[in-house]
């Protein structure tokens, strides 16, 4: 299956993207169809065997029958940057056209409002203001049943306004008109905020390399540098592409990848990652990945193409207001013909007026653009704290959680081993028995071997060690400044016949003997995360009723972690295969609604993360493997963004339900109060436009999440 993204230049109405989307999704060779208004994207999934030219020919002209100022671009043949600068011109050049507009038109209705002209001169003040006002609005409905578009927003204001002309309300018709454009200039420029402060928060992708070429350095686009080119970072600068730090040291801010706010220090043999931002030295970095491939680059697809994957509630919305607007025009037209035909003294003039009205309330503009605003926006607040959300429905099931799984290794611990506890003979120190076992072990690169010199925290002199001999599966046999070195596990100290101390434990103990006597024992373990007890204690104040571990550690280890961090429940002793069979138990035993949550550290976790409802990875940061098989990717190793993820999705929900309920309930009410004839047009307008400026600002709140 081939991914395809198309730039829709210029949409601007919420129910037009709806229709293009069921229309595309309908065309053959086309798997997958997802128009996001937000962004202006259309995100396809198409067979590799259709043909692109025809394919690319008829979702031109499905988008021109819909909207015909819409510019299509196929992305392959420009650079998203420059689509985006086209965009923010375009909108810019839009605003300035209405203001005018609204300016000149509204200055023509004052005058005529403001003073008594005799009517047929107020007639024509009043058409003049409506033509400049809402000639475009009218231009675009005829357009629009020319092309078989009947039931857009500009038929029914185009017909609730021009209908009160008809009935002798002229200045209700161009009022009308005048606040639907304000309404739309305001909704434009909130719109565009959002846009604006979505992409601020992934404000990431570089703007160019400095590539060094023998002794000049030449400023390159990103896309032009390759694998293995140096490329220099100087203070102020993103690092552009992901490589490994070759010369220099400095601090860099990590914040926009991970959402940490303390900076990390780089050295010569770091992996540094694009979009880390440089702030003090100088770093000359090896290029270990194309711009492509590397993290800034995927982070970006990432959240940009989040909202091709809907939630339940946006697709609800989208059916709704394809049936809601045809329902209400009908219910219009009944209303201005069934009430004087049966009620004794109505008149066709006054239930007329009431069913103009009844229009103006019905458009449903307000669901349609700050639903998906809000899960726009929640993604976007979750990846500002280092959260990356795959789609609006891994959102939107984060609220019915109600089992989370956690792989041990690398997701509530750490993944590295450390000394965790020294016990040295009476005639030893502390020092001297993690220097003895750190010249024993200067030549291994055994995990264990390196946490003992990690924990030495010194140079060893290798010139001191004049004998070395590794003993496979006892341990090592060295001669340091004359003294014999003894350094592994029981079987060694039973093979010399030295009396040891037995240690009960859940690491690994280490035993030391210097010339055949005992110096002690160091024990060696997996650290538990600092925060992985508050993650599992604010799952359980969320609401998630069971937490469950799986490990292919030992009964003893698994059960002694589980109980320090309050887990419920342990499985202990898996395979890979073994864990995919214990989710599918769980996912058994769950409720209808409820969702299970895998959390695991990517690399070899795929098989269970795909299993899970909502697969979770760890500490992606530069994790290709995370980045590809999770549904939501954790940039830290912090356990406790599992928590911030969900209260983020409870939230942008929260907001979401607020603004179906408030645009429902004030249409509602409008409506009723419309067709009974208490409503006017000056009303209607506030049910219509201001409803959809308040549920499109109350949409933008969702971008918060600092207080989460």
């Amino acid at each position: 299956m081939l991914k395809k993204e198309v730039i829709l230049e210029g949409l601007d109405c919420a129910n037009c993207a709806a229709k293009m989307e069921k229309e595309i999704s309908g065309l053959e060779g086309v798997e997958f169809a997802a128009v996001d208004f937000v962004s202006k994207k259309l995100t396809l999934e198409i067979s590799p065997k259709v043909n692109r030219s025809e394919l690319n020919e008829k979702i031109e002209g499905i988008v021109k029958k819909i909207e015909p100022d819409v510019k299509v671009i196929f992305e392959e043949n420009n650079s998203k940057t420059k689509i985006n600068e086209n965009n923010e011109e375009e909108e810019e050049g839009v605003n300035k056209k209405e203001i005018i507009r609204l300016v000149v038109g509204g200055a023509i209705f004052a005058v005529g409002i403001i003073f008594n002209f005799q009517n047929w001169l107020e007639l024509t003040l009043f058409i003049i203001s409506y033509i400049i006002v809402g000639g475009e609005v009218v231009l675009r409905a005829i357009k629009g049943i020319a092309r078989g578009q009947v039931f857009s927003e500009h038929f029914l204001m185009s017909i609730a306004t021009i209908g009160a002309f008809f009935v002798g309300e002229y200045p209700e018709g161009v009022a009308v008109m005048l606040f639907y454009l304000v309404g739309e200039l305001f909704q434009d420029i909130a719109v565009g905020h959002s846009r604006k402060s979505i992409s601020a928060l992934m404000d990431i992708r570089p703007d160019y390399a400095n590539l060094k070429v023998g002794d000049e350095i030449r400023k390159v686009s990103p896309e032009e540098v390759n694998i293995g080119d140096i490329i220099i970072v100087k203070p102020g600068e993103k690092v552009p592409l992901d490589g490994k730090v070759i010369e220099g040291n400095s601090m860099v801010d990590t914040a926009a990848l991970t959402g940490e706010s303390v900076p990390r220090e780089l050295g010569p043999g770091d992996d540094a990652l694009s979009g880390f931002i440089n702030k003090n030295g100088v770093l000359t970095i090896e290029v270990t990945k194309d711009f492509g491939d590397s993290t800034v680059s995927k982070i970006l697809d990432l959240v940009q193409n989040a909202s091709s994957r809907k939630a339940p509630t946006e697709k609800f919305i989208t059916k709704f207001a394809r049936f809601y607007t045809p329902i209400v025009v009908f219910g219009a037209l009944a209303l201005a013909i069934i009430p004087p035909l049966v009620i004794p003294g109505a008149t066709f003039s006054t239930w007329i007026y009431r069913a103009l009205v009844f229009l103006v309330i019905s458009c449903p503009c307000a669901l349609v653009i700050s639903i998906p605003l809000g899960f726009f926006g929640g993604i976007g607040g979750a990846s500002k704290r280092g959260i990356l959300v795959k789609g609006s429905n891994y959102l939107d099931a984060l609220n019915n959680v109600e089992t989370v799984v956690f792989d041990k290794t690398g997701t509530l611990t750490k993944g590295i081993f450390e000394v965790v506890d020294v016990n040295p003979q009476a005639d030893f120190t502390d020092e001297e028995l993690i220097e003895y076992a750190a010249f024993a072990e200067s030549h291994s690169s055994h995990p264990i071997a390196l946490s003992i010199l990690k924990a030495y925290n010194k140079d060893v002199d290798i010139t001191k060690i004049e004998d070395y001999e590794e003993i496979a599966g006892h341990g090592i046999r060295a001669k340091v400044g004359g003294k014999e070195i003894l350094v592994g596990n029981s079987k060694l100290m039973n093979k010399e016949n030295i009396k040891y101390q037995e240690v009960e434990t859940l690491g690994t103990i280490v035993h030391v003997a210097v010339d055949k006597k005992y110096a002690g024992n160091i024990v060696i373990s997996d650290a538990v995360k600092e925060d992985s007890a508050d993650a599992i204690k604010g799952l359980k104040a969320l609401g998630v009723r069971n937490t469950v571990m799986l490990t292919g550690d030992s009964k003893a280890v698994g059960e002694k972690i589980a109980t320090q961090l309050g887990i419920d429940k342990v499985y202990t002793e898996l395979l890979p295969a073994d864990k995919v069979e214990k989710i599918e138990a769980l996912d058994a035993k769950k409720s209808h609604k409820g969702k299970i949550v895998f959390v695991g550290d990517g690399i070899n976790d795929a098989p269970v993360l795909v299993r899970a409802d909502i697969g979770m990875a760890m500490g992606g940061l530069g994790s290709d493997a995370a980045i590809e098989a999770a549904d939501i990717v954790i940039m830290t190793d912090e356990p406790s963004k599992i928590v911030t993820a969900i209260k983020v999705a409870k939230r942008t929900r929260k907001i979401v339900m607020q603004n179906i309920v408030f645009a429902l309930g004030v249409k509602a009410i409008f409506l009723a109060l419309g067709a009974v004839g208490v409503a006017t047009m000056w009303e209607a307008v506030f049910a219509d436009v201001g409803v959809a400026i308040i549920a499109i600002l109350n949409a933008m709140r969702v971008m918060n999440t600092k207080s989460i």
